[in-house]
């Protein structure tokens, strides 16, 4: 259980005193929220929530439609054994969440993810009879920005675009979280504001972001399992998003809305940012990337917050997953600008190009389409960020998860040993590019008939 009896006081205190601040100022007081699962003797101050609640906005919880639960050890437990979804209405904000499972009659395995897939928690054994609760904290936001004031160029919104509809529960006024068990146990689930918890802020394009529905997995997802209870990852990463574009569509003005003195900003861009035949958004590497990137930097630090470069991981041979070594001039450019301007950076190009070649049978397994990791290859990377982390000795190292060893590229996990089917599905290494809310295989269709891309521009590609 990663989080102890001083820290339930101090979070306890912290809630109560903002509480009364909200009060104060006339604000709605921040709420906790309680739901019991079994059908047991009431529990004071838990919401009972019946097997076949489903979610409304009007009740402001229930299952997720299509749900398919019932109540089992002899009313002591939902249980499915397909995942189950549950939300709740929920403002903006960290939520430090704890849940806790186990059937008095049967061993369990439950890996539990939160919003779009983020990986909060990875197949906890309980042994039969044993009840386990796990904490995290989920960041939830919604599109909506501050208002600017009359006649101020901005806006008031997120510039969504056709590819939020991929991870849409990253978007939404709910906190929803995911049981993933063969035989799933879920007692009782308790939500409570963390205001004062660590926010890590990633801000990315497709190989980051959060994908939901069993396709290809980021590392961005994977990232706030290797994390302790009381840091919250919001991935604000999306799909074909450079630097420029990033900004344009108010996705940093977001992230800057919602930063606080201790918090985080990782950044990886690369991917679309070297796109000569995307003129709108194109930026090149030694001039507007540098300068962008520097912009970022300097955001970050006005509001107290740490900026972390990642260089982008390197694209890999369809068939084969040797490294392609491309990108061009984009990782030493980062490389520069860390330099420049005193900044911690990941070089995850250099790390996934040792990871490939070392990875032998399962190399071909890491990236779903040549760009996009597979669930094995996201979670590889995730590790590689976490390594970063305790190598650039920022104050986050002490805030990883207690079971996370040192990780070496050259000496990667097996995707057997990782199985990481069971809680992600899809395809070779455990995550395929497919459909996705709507998508189907548009993009991957893309990659496999690429248009010839000039000399030195990578060309259209998958985002």
């Amino acid at each position: 259980m990663k989080i102890a009896c001083s820290f339930v006081r101090i979070g306890c205190l912290f809630v109560f005193l903002a509480a009364n601040a909200a009060s104060l100022l006339g604000q709605t007081a921040p709420t906790e929220y309680k739901f019991d699962f079994s059908a047991g003797p009431d529990k004071p101050g838990f919401t009972r929530v019946s097997p076949t609640a489903v979610y409304s906005d009007e009740i402001g919880y229930g299952f997720e439609p299509g749900t398919q639960a019932t109540t089992g050890d002899s009313g002591n437990t939902t249980t499915s054994t397909r995942p189950l979804l549950f939300s709740v209405k929920v403002p903006e904000g960290n939520f430090q969440v704890t849940v806790t499972f186990g059937d008095s009659a049967n061993a369990t395995t439950t890996s539990i993810k939160a919003e779009s897939a983020r990986l909060m928690e990875e197949k906890i054994a309980t042994a039969a009879g044993q009840v386990a609760s796990r904490t995290f904290t989920v960041n939830v936001r919604t599109p909506k920005l501050p208002p600017v004031p009359a006649n101020a160029p901005g806006g008031d919104m997120v510039r969504e675009d056709q590819f939020d509809s991929g991870n849409s529960r990253d978007w939404d006024d709910k906190l929803t979280l995911e049981i993933n068990s063969p035989q799933a146990a879920l007692r009782t689930i308790q939500v409570t504001p963390s205001p004062y918890s660590t926010t890590v802020f990633l801000a990315g394009d497709s190989t980051v972001t959060d994908r939901d529905g069993g396709g290809d997995v980021s590392w961005g997802q994977v990232l706030p399992r290797f994390f302790k209870y009381d840091v919250a990852v919001s991935n604000q990463a999306q799909s074909g998003e450079t630097l420029k574009t990033f900004a344009n569509a108010l996705r940093l003005d977001k992230i800057l809305s919602q930063m606080k003195k201790g918090d985080y900003l990782f950044m990886q861009f690369a991917h679309n940012d070297e796109k000569a035949s995307w003129p709108q958004s194109y930026v090149e590497a030694n001039t507007t990337f540098k300068a962008w990137l520097k912009v970022y930097i300097a955001e970050a630090r006005l509001r107290g917050a740490t900026p972390v470069l990642v260089t982008a991981m390197d694209r890999g041979a369809r068939g084969t997953g040797a490294p392609s070594h491309a990108h061009g001039g984009y990782p030493q450019a980062m490389r520069d600008v860390a330099k420049e301007d005193n900044v911690a950076l990941i070089d995850l190009y250099n790390n996934s190009i040792t990871f490939y070649e070392s990875a032998g049978a399962d190399a071909p397994g890491i990236l779903a389409d040549g760009t996009h990791s597979t669930a094995y290859g996201g979670y590889e990377f995730a590790k590689c960020i976490v390594m970063g982390i305790q190598q650039n000795k920022l104050d986050l190292a002490s805030h990883i998860a207690d079971d996370f060893k040192d990780f070496d590229p050259a000496h990667p996990d097996t995707a057997a040993s990782l199985d990481l089917g069971k809680i992600f599905g899809g395809g070779p290494g455990n995550g395929g590019r497919g459909t996705r809310n709507g998508r189907g295989n548009a993009a991957s269709a893309a990659a496999a008939s690429p248009t010839t891309p000039a000399a030195g521009d990578p060309g259209p590609g998958p985002l």
